[in-house]
């Protein structure tokens, strides 16, 4: 399976002992001032999108933003939808070249998500994949996409990659060090059922 456009490494490094976050995608332009409606990816909005925050974008390689980032000059809420206003973003042309973007900060290491369903990518990466109660792989990557996450699992076979949804990964333990999956048929079709009789 070809990787998206979308999987586009973030173009800042972090600081020392922080990793990076999203909180959020830019949907659809608002007005003709460049404002643009944003879609949340957390729960504490009055935190991260404060005037001055700065933000790293997730953007095609293509995109004329790729590798530059945004400053938030003001949010504000229409119809109980945040609309964001940005510096250097003008107008509504400025604003269409943006849409889809997804929005990332940095997060000191040490913090936790205050949510009991929700973790950050560093906590992810590294766990164990088991499958029946068998290890069947390791996460390496948590690629976030416009529609939904996926989960890259490095197997003995090759890499795989699993919608992160909770009809189809239903635990995830940290402490443990694993993450459970319950995929579909077909998903992993090259590790071996051990349910299924050897054919002569």
């Amino acid at each position: 399976m070809c990787a998206s456009t979308w999987w586009t490494p973030i173009s800042r490094v972090p600081k020392p002992d922080t990793t990076q976050v999203r909180v959020g995608r830019l949907t659809k332009a608002h007005g003709l001032k460049g404002a643009i409606k944003l879609e949340l990816y957390t729960d504490d909005p009055e935190r991260r999108f404060t005037p001055g925050a700065t933000f790293t974008l997730q953007v095609p390689a293509t995109s004329a933003w790729h590798g530059k980032t945004l400053e938030l000059s003001e949010l504000k809420w229409y119809n109980g939808h945040p609309v964001a206003f940005f510096k250097g973003v003008a107008d509504r042309t400025a604003a269409e070249g943006l849409i889809k973007a997804i929005l990332w900060v940095d997060q000191d290491l040490s913090e936790v998500p205050e949510e009991d369903d929700a973790w950050y990518d560093h906590q992810l990466v590294g766990l164990k994949v088991i499958r029946d109660g068998v290890e069947v792989g390791t996460l390496t990557v948590v690629e976030h996409l416009p529609a939904q996450d996926l989960l890259h699992v490095a197997t003995a076979t090759g890499e795989v990659l699993v919608p992160f949804v909770a009809a189809i990964v239903p635990e995830v333990d940290v402490a443990a060090g694993t993450i459970t999956v319950t995929p579909p048929a077909g998903l992993f079709e090259s590790i071996d059922d051990p349910d299924e009789p050897d054919s002569d």
